[in-house]
């Protein structure tokens, strides 16, 4: 009789993994959630007060991160969306019926998948941040000090650096997944 009930209970390490699971699927959600929105609406200050204000040059380098730190949140979107599906294998997990758990290899394809696509938004973010910062940082170096008269193109302007914090916010979301699908492969392995 022992012997049958232990057969339809889950295992206490799977009961364990369920659980943390759980808990870390909620935090990252909401961490990558409002790191994500503060990188939206920074970068949509700054396109569009880009447009409204005139401009006597244009800098295609800064435009060029604004487009890689958009790409960045499109790809964290995507990742938005992989962390719903976590949702429905954190129930699945979390279900009492043994026929509803998914296989190992069902959940370490659906954390490679997340790893892939914060990895992807990592490198998007981190090579937008940088060519951000490049920009500004020449910027700075360009005005020269002590001369009270300025060409406006050395200005650095507060949307160069809401454009900067974007990009540092779409890296910090983006780390949080990786970090997130990390963990729970490392716990996967226990």
């Amino acid at each position: 009789m022992t012997s049958e009930l232990n057969s339809y209970l889950p295992a206490p390490t799977k009961q364990r993994f369920a659980a943390t699971f759980h808990v870390v699927r909620r935090i990252s959600f909401w961490v990558q959630l409002a790191l994500g929105a503060v990188s939206f609406l920074a970068l949509l200050l700054a396109v569009f007060s880009r447009n409204v204000t005139v401009q006597t040059t244009t800098n295609p380098v800064m435009g060029f991160g604004v487009f890689l730190g958009i790409c960045g949140i499109l790809v964290l979107c995507f990742r938005l969306y992989l962390s719903f599906r976590y949702r429905r294998l954190d129930k699945l997990l979390q279900s009492p019926s043994r026929e509803l758990h998914p296989t190992k290899q069902d959940v370490i394809r659906v954390l490679n998948t997340g790893l892939i696509v914060s990895s992807i938004g990592l490198g998007l973010a981190f090579l937008a941040s940088e060519l951000t910062i490049a920009v500004v940082a020449a910027k700075a170096i360009a005005i020269p000090q002590g001369v009270a008269v300025y060409t406006s193109k050395n200005f650095i302007r507060p949307l160069d650096i809401f454009v900067v914090l974007a990009n540092v916010n779409l890296i910090g979301a983006h780390f949080v997944g990786s970090v997130t699908a990390l963990g729970l492969f490392s716990w996967l392995d226990q």
